[in-house]
């Protein structure tokens, strides 16, 4: 027996999730469908951007305050930079923000799913491949479960994208992928948990270190960088992440007391700042899927919250004309262009700049203790 629906979103991360969220009365049969169980493991940092909360908070205060009333989380409202030669700089967050493991923080926006909307939540659901005709879009399990029909897909399933990988030609381009790792820590000496931490090492200037408390006395320790860099210098992140705690001078004695929680994870991350087709006839991306992760800051989910939005309203713009062709979804990259590429681009062009001149990094943390040039600093970086 086929399942058919008028949407599918493959994927119940914060892109799927906040699109079911944005569907909640446009009316059409949903089915929200993703590989795991939850509560499940995500390896990430977690940090919640604001401009997350915002996105969500706008679509509707009520999702907005049943989200922030999650109890497994760090409010933080302040970060704290330090340059290559251990000068730093700290900044007052002008919005509500929070760190949560996505173990909490994804399971509770999938209940808001499950607790506001008709969705149909179909987990434990791994998709094999994706057919598209005229006619319908057919996802096909890996699992021997009943296949799934619709009018229109929207991919927000990761990095690891199915859908991405079977609908576009995306090669792997390691100059614009990341390659990051974390783990787990307690008892750090001298930290404070409303505030999230940044080192830009001279050794490793394309990419930072980072300690985010999450609450509870934990905190996310991790470490990224460009997958191109990576290679080059033929480094294992999951080694270079514990030599630092043990070792660097500018962070080693922070841990000195501290014991270590989980193993040290990895993952990828697709930047933004780059050309990629996001869409197609009778198909979407979001989010990871369809690289929108910042190249700058390294975060994602703020990306991924605002294109599962976008895209639900493209979603009912598709259903009120009947019309599921690549030219209809044009509506949509350009509204992701407009709303989250350009900025994308501008923070890969300065990553890229950046990263080779520790002088420049240090000059700009100095000139930053002046409040007009950080205020202008913070606007550049977003």
């Amino acid at each position: 027996m086929t399942h058919h629906y008028d949407v599918v979103i493959l994927g119940a991360g914060p892109a799927g999730t906040a699109c079911a969220l944005a569907l909640q009365h446009s009316g059409l049969r949903v089915a929200l469908v993703d590989k795991d169980q939850f509560p499940r493991d995500k390896v990430c940092g977690d940090a919640i951007p604001g401009l997350a909360l915002k996105a969500i908070r706008q679509l509707s205060p009520t999702l907005y305050e049943e989200l922030y009333a999650l109890p497994q989380k760090a409010e933080t409202r302040d970060s704290r930079l330090f340059a290559p030669d251990g000068g730093d700089i700290r900044v007052r967050w002008q919005i509500q923000t929070f760190n949560s493991p996505r173990l909490h923080f994804d399971a509770r926006l999938l209940e808001m799913v499950q607790a506001h909307t008709t969705t149909q939540v179909q987990l434990d659901f791994s998709v094999k491949d994706i057919h598209i005709t005229a006619e319908q879009v057919t996802l096909l399990p890996a699992n021997g479960q009943a296949p799934l029909t619709c009018q229109l897909l929207i991919g927000c399933d990761g990095a690891n994208s199915v859908a991405a990988r079977k609908l576009t030609q995306r090669p792997l381009d390691r100059a614009h992928q990341c390659v990051a790792v974390r783990a787990y820590f307690q008892g750090l000496i001298d930290t404070d948990e409303t505030t999230t931490e940044f080192y830009f090492l001279r050794e490793y200037l394309a990419g930072y270190f980072w300690i985010f408390p999450v609450g509870d006395g934990v905190y996310n320790v991790g470490f990224g960088m460009l997958s191109s860099d990576v290679a080059a210098q033929k480094l294992d992140l999951k080694k270079v992440l514990l030599a630092i705690t043990r070792e660097h001078p500018q962070v080693a004695k922070r841990f000195a007391q501290a014991s270590q929680l989980s193993k040290v994870s990895g993952f990828g991350l697709p930047l933004g700042g780059k050309s990629r087709p996001i869409s197609g006839t009778r198909f979407l991306l979001c989010g990871d899927a369809a690289s929108l992760i910042d190249p700058l800051q390294g975060h994602g989910i703020d990306t991924a919250i605002q294109s599962g939005i976008l895209a639900a309203r493209q979603a009912m713009r598709c259903f009120e004309q009947q019309d599921f062709s690549a030219a209809q979804m044009r509506w949509y990259e350009q509204a992701v262009y407009q709303q989250i590429g350009k900025k994308l681009a501008r923070s890969y062009r300065l990553m890229r700049f950046i990263s080779t001149k520790p002088w420049l990094v240090n000059a700009g943390f100095g000139l930053a203790r002046h409040a007009w040039v950080k205020k202008w600093l913070l606007k550049v970086v977003g």
